[in-house]
């Protein structure tokens, strides 16, 4: 079962506080590792929750200092641990020179190649069974959300009619799981519909970034097992929230209940609620039913639909008991 696992390296908006680091989402599917923005200080956070710096690709949702200041200290960090294989760097749209000058701040020679590109909204890069896309946001000019979206599963394949039918075990078995259909000994044919199941879906993970509530994270979102969206402040803020292109806690359940999530997770709160994240978690849980309110250090681990249960969470306890 191949695993689909965030961790939440920072949960705060603007600054760090004492709870809670900046913007920073560590992503892994399988072998692959990613991060998905990079505030001041994430290099320590991956450090602390060990998530291991195996990083091949980072993806910066707008250029707030917030999201990607981090890029300068990871960038020294992994040159110190001699890493060798290139790392490349996904900005948001005209944002390419400004991430390329962070990269190169402080004159230090660093040890590996940092290939920046630039990523717009609709493009979409593919990877063995899954691809990654962006979509716009309402946040700034440039600003984008991020899909993790996996290609359908074969259908299950059913042993026990395939024998029914003559099928020797074996072989004629993999052919069949792939869509070929096979002659057996006496000449009859077995198709696979037969024997396996209608294709399964794979899992949806969306990623917000900063934003306004939008349609277009409705629709990016639309019946996605995870999604992470940011939830600055609470609704007495929802004008100040609207103003600095923001969401509330419950805007940001509207959405989710719109587009029909399986599980959705706040983030980016402001200092504010750092220790009291909870009563953002309680506006939402008002529109979407148990939103998890996310932590520095948490982990979710996203399930295929057919399993049962919600995305496992794991993570350091919160300091007290409201948080939970």
């Amino acid at each position: 079962m191949s695993v689909l696992r965030v961790t939440f390296l920072g949960t705060a908006s603007s600054r760090p506080t004492v709870r809670r680091n900046v913007s920073g989402l560590s992503l892994q599917r399988e072998g692959d590792a990613f991060l998905l923005d990079c505030g001041e200080g994430t290099q320590r956070q991956m450090m602390r929750f060990g998530v291991g710096f195996r990083v091949q690709e980072v993806f910066l949702t707008h250029l707030h200092a917030d999201h990607y200041l981090g890029l300068i200290g990871l960038v020294r960090t992994m040159s110190l641990q001699g890493r060798e294989a290139p790392l490349v760097v996904w900005a948001p749209p005209g944002g390419a020179a400004t991430v390329r000058s962070a990269v190169e701040l402080g004159g230090d020679r660093t040890m590996f190649a940092v290939d920046v590109r630039e990523l717009r909204p609709g493009e979409s890069m593919r990877r063995e069974a899954y691809r990654i896309e962006a979509y716009a946001t309402r946040h700034t000019g440039g600003s984008i959300g991020l899909i993790l979206a996996e290609d359908d599963r074969l259908g299950r394949f059913d042993p026990g009619r395939a024998r029914e039918l003559g099928v020797p075990e074996g072989p004629l078995y993999g052919r069949l799981h792939r869509g070929e259909p096979v002659e057996l000994e006496d000449g009859t044919v077995v198709r696979p519909d037969q024997v396996v199941g209608e294709p399964r879906p794979g899992r949806r993970l969306v990623y917000t970034g900063d934003t306004r509530p939008c349609e277009e994270t409705v629709e990016a979102a639309r019946g996605a097992d995870l999604l992470i969206h940011e939830a600055t402040f609470g609704e007495a803020e929802a004008d100040r929230a609207g103003d600095t292109g923001h969401s509330t806690a419950g805007q940001a359940a509207r959405v989710a209940s719109r587009a029909g999530v399986r599980t959705l997770a706040l983030t980016h709160f402001s200092a504010r609620y750092s220790e009291q994240a909870h009563r953002l978690g309680r506006e939402a849980a008002e529109v979407f039913p148990d939103p998890v309110v996310a932590e520095d250090g948490m982990s979710l681990e996203v399930p295929f639909v057919e399993q049962e249960g919600e995305p496992g969470v794991a993570g350091p306890p919160p300091s007290d008991g409201e948080d939970r």
